[in-house]
């Protein structure tokens, strides 16, 4: 059993990560001793959590608007010159939006979608090269897409693009699992309520209300973030693939 959490030296990005989810996960794998690339948008805060991360082990920023084609296609570009192979892909990068019904408008579908469906689904398509390079029948490279239970239940606030979106996530995550075996599995996280600036305004409302609903009575830690990400990028889930893991204290499956 030993090494069976293992992931040192292996190469990892992970896209949204300089804050929310995708700092948990990329702190994590960081702190596990895999070279982590993370990208955001904003590359001066991408810098800044890239050399915060370094004072721990090695954690490389790569900027990168992962709303067109253009920009999956750029990111990608920028990793191959960097890397000859990619161990674990994480598709965390994503946008929300919530506004009644009425005042939900074609912009706010747009953004939300190409962010979340789209832009995971180009990335994964450009990185394709690298994952396979990784990957073997014995030991897959790893895709792990970042859903939600919003995709599972009825959530909420009125944000409908962005439920529609990881439901949308979690089957194109099935999809590719098929598409890309044997030698990459493709699994999704679903998290619940966790401490990010996305879901600052909903536990400033409703955190109390949200953490006595859940089973397990609190809000979900960076920690429990970052093992589950690190248990899906390890030996130990090489047999694990098209998998949705809500995250959540149990809020979406027996909340």
């Amino acid at each position: 059993m030993a090494g069976l959490f293992d992931i040192a030296g292996k190469v990892a990005l992970v896209t949204g990560g300089s804050r929310g989810i995708g700092l948990m996960i990329a702190r994590g794998y960081v702190e596990a001793g895999a070279t982590v690339y993370i990208s955001s948008r904003k590359a001066d805060v991408c810098n800044a959590v890239a050399e915060e991360l370094s004072a721990i082990g090695t954690c490389i920023s790569l900027p990168a608007d992962l709303s067109t084609d253009a920009g999956c296609a750029e990111l990608a570009a920028a990793l191959s010159a960097r890397e000859h192979h990619l161990d674990i892909l994480v598709n965390n990068a994503g946008a929300t939006w919530g506004a009644p019904m009425d005042d939900y408008d074609e912009a706010a579908w747009e953004r939300v979608l190409s962010v979340n469906v789209k832009g995971i689904f180009h990335l994964t398509r450009y990185l394709r090269p690298l994952l396979e390079a990784a990957g073997t029948a014995e030991n897959p490279a790893r895709v792990i897409n970042i859903g939600s239970i919003d995709g599972i239940h009825v959530p909420i606030m009125e944000t409908y693009a962005y439920s529609a979106s990881k439901a949308a996530v979690h089957q194109l995550t099935r999809h590719l699992a098929k598409r890309l075996a044997p030698t990459i599995t493709v699994n999704a996280i679903a998290p619940g309520p966790f401490e990010s600036k996305m879901m600052a305004a909903t536990l400033d409302a409703f955190g109390e209300q949200i953490a006595g609903s859940a089973p397990l009575k609190r809000i979900g830690r960076p920690d429990d973030m970052a093992g589950t990400a690190i248990y899906l990028a390890s030996r130990a889930a090489s047999y694990v693939t098209g998998v949705i893991l809500p995250v959540d204290g149990g809020i979406a499956t027996v909340g």
